[in-house]
């Protein structure tokens, strides 16, 4: 792990934390990380790791700030050094900012992403997995996006060229895994179950981003609620660093014994998600994530360019 930001993520679990006046030291296993102590702005811990004393109270002198986290990204509570104070004008920005400007490239940038994966597969699949008219009909609206005035319809064209998206990568699996769409908690098919898994990991990579750049994971420009501005910036990611590590797993690597479907829900089982797991650790790019949010924040603090990194 190399530190692209002022904020140092370190993720998973068994790491030993410890610090000197002049580095930070982040030992897992044989694997040994030294940081100088003042490139260190915000220390975010996701997972379960020794953290000594000595990080904590040398990085707070050092005038840095520690996030902790659960396994999924959640944040849990944090430390500051004594009266420091967040910085409030990347809030504030975003706060202010108007949502369209974000939310158009965001919402084209998702749109494109997934077409770049349909088409890859259907050279993989050797047969047409398109319905009469649905390729140009998404073509068309990738630039309706270009082109959308309202916040009303970007949210409509997104949802509806996601729900076709889905709809089209059913045709590429095995029949007997029951994925037809995407849908809702609770998962009747492992495919949903795997994105589901999937999804949740690139959150929690990307919220330990958000929170390391003083970001509202809140405050979304395309979508609304909890972990709005979060699932923003996953949208543009999903095919690219899970849906195409899903789709192999479920076309390739899964068999009847990996999960257990119910009348209530689908249970992956425990091998299943550690091989998944392991797919996904190396397909989620946590550099182009950082680089996303470090694109978003200076677009807002500065009024940069701001554009999307989506392949």
């Amino acid at each position: 792990m190399t530190a692209t930001e002022p904020w140092l993520p370190v993720f998973g679990y068994g790491g030993h934390i410890k610090a000197t006046t002049q580095e930070l030291i982040i030992a897992r296993g044989s694997d040994t990380r030294r940081y100088p102590i003042q490139t260190v702005k915000h220390l975010l811990i996701v997972g379960g790791h020794t953290l000594h004393t000595s990080a904590v109270t040398n990085l707070l002198k050092a005038g840095a700030a520690i996030t902790i986290f659960d396994i999924d990204g959640t944040p849990v509570g944090y430390l500051y050094p004594y009266g420091y104070r967040p910085d409030e004008a990347v809030r504030l920005a975003q706060e202010r900012a108007g949502p369209h400007r974000f939310a158009q490239p965001l919402a084209r940038a998702a749109l494109q992403s997934r077409l770049l994966l349909l088409e890859e597969l259907y050279d993989q699949t050797g047969h047409d997995i398109f319905y009469a008219g649905e390729l140009d009909f998404l073509y068309q609206a990738r630039e309706e996006l270009s082109a959308s005035v309202t916040m009303e319809n970007l949210r409509r064209l997104s949802r509806l060229t996601a729900d076709m998206y889905y709809e089209i990568l059913s045709r590429t699996l095995p029949p007997e895994l029951g994925f037809r769409r995407r849908t809702s908690r609770p998962y009747l098919d492992p495919v949903n179950a795997m994105f589901a898994f999937g999804y949740a990991m690139l959150y929690g990579n990307c919220c330990v981003s958000v929170v390391g750049a003083h970001l509202d994971p809140d405050l979304g420009m395309l979508h609304e609620g909890a972990g709005s501005f979060v699932h923003d910036l996953i949208e543009p990611q999903k095919a690219s660093m899970v849906d195409r590590a899903v789709i192999r797993f479920a076309r390739e690597e899964i068999s009847s014994g990996d999960y257990e479907c119910g009348e209530k829900r689908c249970y992956l089982g425990g091998d299943l998600s550690a091989r998944l797991s392991t797919a996904l650790r190396d397909s989620i790019d946590q550099t182009r994530i950082d680089a996303q949010v470090r694109i978003l924040r200076d677009a807002l603090l500065a009024n940069a360019e701001f554009h999307v990194l989506y392949w």
